[in-house]
């Protein structure tokens, strides 16, 4: 592996929107399609106007820039039976299938949301795409040495996890990633068409180990860099997979 050039070094999928990060070592992408069982299932609250069988905006269900404790949660999920495993620092960890024993996770859940907030009121398998925060079948790929450099100005390392991306990229200058809109990038088999930049809400003001907000990530985008964006999504154009280690190669 040629690591004087950038390299896929993290790849992250969220079986239940915005309730836990999955680390995964490869994956298979198709065409037009969405990280393979990345928020399948979302948690709709009281005020959602959704039955799944098409995508709604992220303000119809419980997430991490409303419900911070969320962030900390994390996700073991198994294709095969699709049982998933979740943990949480004050919360003993709870293993069941989403389609089969939702109300188990319902009640494993409610006691981290804010009694303020909207209150959950099911587990909704989405039908036509993943539930992500943008209406395309969009991937999210992001740069770490743009992580290093907001981290940097914040005085603190902040975690990949606080911004849910699929794909985290190594090898790269801080804000490379905002010269790609438009362009081709391949990893592995796979192939992207970069689309557009990514803003960012206050989810990413919490930290995942704890579920508590502690830096403004916003404020010091926006002081240091004039924008909120980190990252970028893109269409899967070619399918194909994509393992840690692979290089990235960025057609420009």
């Amino acid at each position: 592996m040629n690591h004087s050039a950038p390299f896929v070094a993290q790849i992250w999928r969220h079986p239940i929107k915005a309730h836990g990060a999955e680390h995964l070592k490869c994956v298979d992408l198709l065409a037009g399609k969405t990280l393979p069982w990345d928020r399948v299932w979302a948690l709709p609250h009281s005020a959602a106007k959704t039955d799944g069988g098409k995508w709604v905006s992220c303000r119809n269900f419980t997430r991490g820039a409303g419900y911070p404790s969320l962030m900390a949660i994390d996700a073991q999920f198994d294709s095969n039976s699709e049982e998933i495993t979740l943990s949480h620092p004050d919360r003993e960890n709870i293993q069941f299938r989403p389609d089969n024993n939702p109300v188990a996770f319902l009640e494993w859940v409610t006691p981290l949301l804010p009694p303020e907030r909207p209150s959950p009121t099911g587990l909704l398998r989405a039908t036509a795409q993943g539930m992500t925060d943008q209406s395309k079948p969009w991937v999210s790929i992001l740069n770490l040495a743009s992580l290093r450099a907001l981290s940097d100005k914040l005085g603190t390392t902040l975690d990949p996890r606080r911004f849910r991306g699929n794909f985290w990229i190594d090898g790269l200058p801080a804000w490379a990633e905002r010269e790609w809109i438009g362009q081709k990038v391949s990893s592995g088999s796979v192939e992207f068409d970069v689309t557009q930049h990514i803003t960012r809400c206050r989810a990413t003001e919490v930290d995942p180990e704890t579920g508590l907000r502690d830096v403004d990530t916003l404020g010091a985008l926006h002081e240091n860099w004039d924008h909120r964006d980190f990252g970028v999504f893109a269409q899967v154009s070619t399918g194909g997979t994509v393992t840690i280690g692979d290089n990235v190669e960025i057609a420009i």
